[in-house]
């Protein structure tokens, strides 16, 4: 009987560090809003298919923490986008900026598109 009630007892302190998540404290709604915008903005550096907003992988734990902190310093989304990017390299954002190496990105797509249509009508009046 004894053996049963330390058992159950066990599982039971065990289950409350499973659910244990970080909760987020801010001043205004407007910082919280931020905050959520930002961390489902930020690929997870070691997921790579997913924001951090949806990881709990350490390092993405560490980042929605500083995020946070930076949200509460008072620092702006571009700066703490530029944070994270300097830290992680530009692939850590979900929209690359429109520079450099980029614009193939946002151009190639209706470059293409032009190309094949170019292409298809040459073709049709052959």
């Amino acid at each position: 009987m004894i053996r049963k009630c330390l058992t159950l007892f066990s599982f039971f302190i065990l289950s409350t560090y499973a659910y244990n998540q970080m909760v987020y404290e801010f001043e205004d709604s407007m910082q919280e809003k931020r905050f959520y915008s930002l961390i489902s903005e930020i690929r997870c550096p070691k997921c790579t298919s997913g924001s951090i907003a949806s990881s709990d992988v350490p390092v993405s734990r560490d980042l929605k923490n500083k995020v946070y902190e930076l949200i509460l310093d008072g620092s702006t989304d571009t700066e703490i986008k530029k944070y994270v990017s300097e830290r992680f390299g530009s692939f850590s954002n979900y929209r690359p900026a429109l520079e450099g190496s980029n614009y193939f990105l946002w151009f190639g797509p209706f470059i293409f598109l032009a190309l094949m249509l170019i292409i298809f009508f040459i073709k049709r009046r052959v």
